[in-house]
């Protein structure tokens, strides 16, 4: 029986002041099912979101085409999920199939509106982390519903408790569980994971696996 997933390929898109390293297991994982995989690097500390979206999802996409693969799927982190959200509401994007995000700041984190006018969180987190806060004039407010196929899944252990001080309810060190969440995703999943390895952890990668395959996460464990 043929794989079809030969037909598919997946943009993985890397998180705030990380590199594609990050998503290695994700990237092996998904070669390993038969799919196309193009592993994004992108300067996500040095430019806007809007300028950032672009540069990330075009290369991105220009690469699967060059593959010739019929359909299109995006996995993203924490940033990643944004850009997809910004580059989506101004461009068609042709063959896009499922998209699924990681840990999102879909409504922004309360991290960067606290933190945000500290020495250095500029420094570290460039244009784009200043621009990730929950305030209506900050990014993730401004962009609305996805118009597209989605699953989100967020993580519910926190390795750093003084960040997590900062952030209201359950949330994975970075971004509460109500905050990843957006108005027409398909499906949600909370995992006992950390903002910072989720993408690395093989049940995250499982359900990643599973909602680009089936267009729902496995909620029967």
């Amino acid at each position: 029986m043929p794989n079809r997933n030969k037909t598919c390929c997946v943009i993985l898109l890397h998180g705030l002041a990380r590199t594609p390293l990050s998503m290695q297991a994700m990237e092996y994982a998904l070669q390993k099912q038969g799919y196309s995989v193009v592993n994004v690097s992108y300067p996500s500390r040095q430019l806007p979101v809007a300028d950032l979206a672009i540069i990330a999802i075009e290369h991105g996409l220009q690469k699967c085409r060059q593959q010739n693969t019929s359909r299109i799927h995006i996995v993203t982190h924490s940033l990643g999920g944004i850009l997809v959200r910004h580059y989506a509401r101004d461009h068609a994007i042709a063959g896009l199939a499922r998209v699924v995000m990681l840990g999102p700041p879909n409504q922004g984190s309360q991290v960067v509106d606290k933190l945000k006018k500290m020495p250095g969180f500029a420094f570290i987190n460039g244009p784009a982390g200043l621009q990730l806060g929950t305030r209506p004039e900050d990014i993730p407010k401004q962009l609305g519903p996805v118009n597209f196929e989605l699953g989100v899944i967020a993580g519910e252990k926190s390795f750093n408790p003084l960040l997590s001080t900062l952030i209201p309810g359950r949330n994975d060190g970075k971004v509460s569980i109500e905050g990843t969440k957006i108005d027409g995703m398909r499906d949600f999943i909370c995992l006992p994971v950390s903002h910072t390895f989720m993408m690395r952890n093989p049940e995250t990668i499982r359900q990643t696996l599973h909602f680009l395959q089936h267009g729902s996460f496995d909620h029967t464990n």
